[in-house]
């Protein structure tokens, strides 16, 4: 089977050796991926939930670049600074994933590469 590694175009995609997603066959898996805005600065500082959107519209962006949707997204991996957040996570997430209910997972970690990132998600996807 072919593969396709999908770059967003960071500098340190190169350097750490990782592409924002891998498609081989149906298979689409998206690294984790943060809020980082198109000039890339981080989006929404100190606001989770729109952390959170914006994660999620940098995740569509690469499915779309694999040749998947949303809809396709079959596991969903959250990783927070502050499980105590989770209500505005999961609203953001539900906005998004309401209709598709992927299978899920809210994890508290310590910290992220910058300290004004506060959600990282990582996803699964299964082109039908």
């Amino acid at each position: 089977m072919a593969r396709q590694n999908v770059s967003s175009g960071t500098p340190w995609e190169p350097i750490v050796g990782y592409s924002r997603a891998v498609r081989v066959g149906n298979i689409v898996t998206v690294s984790g991926t943060t809020a980082t805005g198109p000039d890339g600065n981080i989006v929404g500082i100190g606001d989770v939930y729109i952390q959170t959107l914006q994660t999620l519209r940098n995740i569509e962006a690469a499915l779309v670049q694999a040749g998947a949707t949303l809809k396709d997204v079959v596991r969903t991996r959250l990783f927070v600074i502050d499980i105590a957040e989770w209500e505005k996570i999961g609203r953001a997430h539900g906005e998004i994933f309401s209709a598709i209910r992927p299978a899920t997972s809210m994890i508290q970690v310590s910290k992220l590469i910058s300290p004004d990132m506060l959600v990282e998600i990582e996803v699964d996807a299964v082109i039908s």
